[in-house]
């Protein structure tokens, strides 16, 4: 990785909006020479006595050591810093992992004046290689110094792994009179199936929420956004997605159990932030030259729609011919089939870019295959499947499958 160029921006790439200052909150960026040269790859987020967080985590049976030390930190419901690394993923490093992690929350915890599990943490990149912990934990004391309001932008970039771009998104809601802002910034660009890759994800808010509130937002948030997300269906030992409330703002007070009412403005707020940066991903998908969403409807529940969504997105077959910009509908009705949901092939209805080609499980009469020919050649696909089975109903977004994807994998460690 320390001698190799950087590659492309995505031809999907979105620009980085302003990110503004949230109150009370502090941020920053440096460089720890943990496996990069020349960039930087430690990110610090620093926030006031009596922030709230929550979290949502990879299912991944072989999580990083910065995983299970979050797990247990968000028991406590509260945060005052956190600390990021790109680079290296502290992922199967048995007990030096572990230490890894209790040694740079010790130093965060120090300098914020906070206890170390009010101090979160996360790590990306190579898998199997211990982190250096010295030179991580010698970056912390500098980087504390030099914290600011307005940091969003280096930190966005300073997540980064194989990513082309840096991802931010930003949104303003309303409690009662009060206006509060939400800003998130992510990564991830392969090894991406979050299931809650190497995805990481990080919120805040200057609202005031309750960490059970605030969980529960972020869970439907997350399985509305990442979880409707795959690159490459593999799910990373890495995936976090973190949301800190600051409480800078002054408004309605938030109970511990609030009126849906209260924080709904507040919900689409998070939810949307979360879309975004989740589309981002899969339009920064390794080698990906389209954005590809699938619409699933006639499915006999929401969950069976979601699973047929799926299949679609994560077959190869699929992915590779959409690369190749071919309209074979066959291979989407291969994956239809396969997801082990009910189907029926003689109702099955197959549309690409609004053209459907097949109805009621055969080719459309007279079906001109011009207008599809035209969508496939375009930066954005959208397959529309109906299985005429129920109401159930759901959609997911992948990008295609191209010779980038093997070329950034095959020389990942090099």
């Amino acid at each position: 990785m320390a001698g190799k160029k950087s590659l492309p921006p995505s031809p999907l790439a979105l620009p980085l909006p302003a990110l503004p200052a949230i109150e009370g909150l502090t941020l920053g960026s440096a460089q720890a020479g943990i496996r990069y040269v020349a960039r930087e790859d430690v990110t610090m987020m620093l926030m006031p006595p009596g922030s709230s967080v929550a979290g949502v985590f990879t299912k991944n049976k072989c999580p990083g050591a910065p995983i299970d030390w979050c797990r247990d930190a968000l028991k406590g419901g509260r945060a005052r810093a956190l600390v990021v690394t790109a680079g290296n993923s502290n992922v199967f490093t048995g007990r030096a992992g572990r230490e890894t992690c209790e040694a740079t929350a010790k130093a965060m915890a120090e300098l914020a004046g906070c206890k170390p599990r009010e101090v979160f943490l996360a790590s990306t990149g190579v898998i199997g290689e211990r982190l250096p912990t010295a030179k991580l934990t010698a970056a912390l004391p500098p980087l504390f110094g030099q914290l600011q309001a307005e940091g969003w932008a280096a930190a966005a970039a300073a997540i980064m792994t194989t990513d082309t771009f840096p991802k931010g998104a930003t949104r303003t809601a309303t409690i009662g009179d009060a206006t509060v802002t939400v800003n998130g910034i992510a990564k991830g660009s392969g090894m991406i199936a979050p299931d809650m890759a190497t995805m990481l994800c990080f919120l805040a808010t200057d609202a005031k929420i309750p960490a059970a509130a605030l969980q529960a937002i972020l869970k439907k948030g997350v399985d509305k956004s990442f979880n409707c997300v795959t690159v490459d269906s593999d799910t990373s030992t890495s995936d976090t997605v973190l949301l800190f409330a600051t409480g800078g703002v002054k408004h309605p007070r938030v109970p511990a159990d609030p009126p849906p009412a209260l924080l709904r403005d507040f919900a689409r707020a998070v939810h949307e932030v979360l879309m975004d940066l989740a589309l981002m991903v899969a339009r920064d998908g390794e080698g990906a030259q389209k954005l590809i969403r699938i619409d699933v409807t006639g499915a006999v529940s929401r969950k069976s729609a979601h699973r047929i969504a799926m299949s679609i997105a994560n077959s190869p077959l699929v992915k590779t011919a959409i690369a190749g910009e071919d309209a074979n509908w066959g291979r989407i009705v291969m994956a239809v089939g396969k997801a082990g949901e009910p189907a029926d092939r003689d109702l099955l209805s197959v549309s690409i870019g609004g053209t459907w080609m097949a109805r009621h499980g055969g080719l459309v009469p007279d079906y001109d295959e011009t207008p599809v020919v035209a969508h496939m050649r375009g930066r954005e696909i959208e397959i529309a499947v109906d299985l005429g089975l129920g109401t159930g109903r759901a959609t997911a977004w992948t990008c295609d499958l191209t010779h980038g994807y093997i070329d950034i994998n095959g020389a990942y460690r090099s």
